[in-house]
């Protein structure tokens, strides 16, 4: 009989080819903005911010022949006050796992020097999805909950119903599920995983199972209790011109001073939006305001500005061979500012980011060390070791701005097609 391949399969090398590409992103566009800024260390007090509220002063006609010049006035100042949230991203590796890849001839891969270099990138990939939420660590929004219809018998979440779909969440994540008020945790005591996530069709799978999960849940970070929850101060708390709730301590309502400056497109990007919302500003602060703008966006709004320029543009051909390009290149302005993107970025919106934000911090992001040791060892029930090592990425910080006035935005814009 003919030996066959079967006969010499043990003695074929096997091929693993070197290089190993990631197939996610780990983009952190606005935290990297953030975390170049002047940082105000703070301690486990909350942070005062001094503001002038009011002008103050009274002025008005007077008889100098003799009349009362009345009492004055002078100007109201008044205070935001801010403390620190605290997070951080746990790493966990078996001992065999790392002595497996812990040589070129055992692995293409050393797990746990992959695991040092990469994890400190992922966590700030996490706390700049959390500087895209309002302070509440909400980080989807249900469109629709199937109970019990995702992977393993857990539910099956879509999440079409926002500009961020399921951006901001990551596979593996733990994660709670809040009801539409946020007034109940429907997880209290018993965070879900999520274990399948499609982002181009905006579907996240949880497990274990949310019997009582309906659409308009939100999907909210995990480590957080209260009703409603308390995380990160982000872009659209600070970014946000509503009359109802507080800012920083000041009641809305009744002080319209701290209220950022809207546009409320209500449908298609067209030019007249930006140049209105950096005009809310100049009303605001005055003309003479000095200004270092930044439009914010997702990529998409971007491509929706560059279609406004593609329909009044003229290709001059010269007389000779040229290549076609009929797209704009990195560096577009918006209404004179430069233009920013971000994945993670709302698709409904685009913000104007000036020089008033900034970082209030009690611990920057480093690995968590007790004594000089960085690696935990894991504890059975037995008491002894188990096999297991833990790492911790910690930090205490907030986002703020000192001055609302100078903060604007548009929104409820349409999303392009195909996104």
């Amino acid at each position: 009989m003919a030996q066959v391949e079967a006969d010499v399969l043990a003695l074929e090398i096997e091929k693993v080819r070197p290089r190993v590409p990631t197939l996610f992103d780990r983009d952190d566009k606005f935290y990297g903005f953030i975390s170049k800024k002047p940082v105000e260390v703070i301690s486990a007090r909350d942070m005062r911010i001094p503001l002038e509220i009011r002008p103050g002063g009274k002025s008005g006609h007077f008889d100098p022949e003799g009349g009362d010049l009345g009492r004055g006035d002078a100007s109201r100042y008044d205070k935001a006050v801010i403390g620190a949230v605290y997070l951080k991203h746990a790493m966990e590796w078996t001992l065999k796992s790392q002595w497996a890849t812990d040589d070129s001839r055992k692995a293409v891969l050393n797990n746990f020097k992959d695991l040092m270099a990469k994890h400190m990138n992922e966590f700030r990939r996490f706390l700049d999805a959390l500087c895209m939420t309002d302070g509440t660590g909400v980080l989807a929004t249900v469109g629709t909950f199937s109970v019990g219809t995702g992977t393993a018998g857990g539910d099956r979440l879509t999440l079409d119903s926002d500009g961020f779909g399921a951006k901001l969440l990551r596979f593996g994540q733990p994660v709670n599920i809040y009801d539409i008020t946020l007034a109940t945790n429907k997880t209290l005591g018993a965070e879900r995983t999520i274990n399948f996530i499609d982002y181009e069709n905006k579907i996240v799978d949880i497990f274990p199972s949310v019997a009582a999960g309906v659409a308009t849940d939100k999907i909210v970070i995990s480590g957080v209790s209260a009703t409603p929850p308390v995380s990160l101060l982000g872009v659209p708390y600070h970014h946000n011109n509503a009359s109802t709730g507080s800012w920083l301590g000041f009641t809305r309502s009744t002080t319209p001073e701290i209220r950022a400056s809207r546009v409320n497109a209500g449908g298609t990007l067209a030019l007249p939006f930006p140049r209105r919302a950096i005009n809310k500003l100049g009303d605001r602060v005055g003309i003479d305001e000095k200004m270092a703008l930044t439009a914010w966006m997702h990529p998409c709004q971007a491509q929706a500005y560059e279609e406004l320029g593609q329909m009044v543009s003229v290709i001059q051909k010269q007389a000779r061979e040229e290549g076609l390009d009929l797209y704009f290149g990195e560096s577009m302005q918006m209404a004179g500012a430069p233009v920013k993107k971000s994945f993670a970025w709302d698709k409904k919106r685009i913000d104007f980011i000036t020089d008033v934000w900034g970082r209030a911090q009690i611990k920057d992001v480093d690995f968590h060390e007790v004594d000089g040791k960085k690696i935990f060892e894991v504890r059975g029930t037995s008491g002894g070791v188990v096999t297991s090592m833990l790492m911790y990425l910690v930090c205490g910080f907030n986002l703020f701005v000192d001055n609302p006035a100078k903060c604007s935005y548009i929104d409820n814009l349409t999303v392009p097609s195909g996104y």
